[in-house]
């Protein structure tokens, strides 16, 4: 198997550099996916066409925390979870749905239903099998 690409970002919690997180990136089950997340690390794209903002996470804030659950981060625009879009402009279909919340520390896309994925994501911090498919 070839190995997965990995990106981080540094934590800081009011103010106060906290850590580094590291994420492995399936790229080799959701190529457009992990594209996406990568790029919005990195800020590469430069700016949405739509929302006038860069697409980059630096500096976002995790607007959602559900105890024993997960971490929702993710919205650039507006950083309250209303926001956000994807370096395809907009929204994008899902790539697979194989994947299962079966522990803690899984990076994964959080979306509105259905082909609905954009910039905003979550990591598990708890099993979360009813977030599967």
């Amino acid at each position: 198997m070839m190995s997965r690409a990995k990106c981080f970002f540094d934590i800081k919690i009011d103010g106060t550099e906290a850590g580094r997180i590291v994420f492995e990136l399936y790229d080799d089950i959701c190529p457009r996916t992990c594209e996406n997340f990568r790029c919005l690390c990195t800020g590469e794209k430069g700016r949405s066409s739509t929302l006038c903002k860069k697409l980059y996470y630096k500096g976002c804030l995790f607007h959602r925390v559900v105890k024993n659950s997960m971490v929702q981060s993710g919205d650039f625009s507006e950083g309250n979870g209303t926001g956000g879009e994807s370096i395809y402009g907009g929204l994008f279909d899902d790539e697979s749905l194989k994947l299962k919340h079966d522990r803690p520390y899984l990076l994964s896309m959080a979306n509105r239903g259905p082909n609905t994925n954009g910039s905003q994501f979550f990591i598990t911090t708890a099993e979360a099998s009813h977030l599967d498919g």
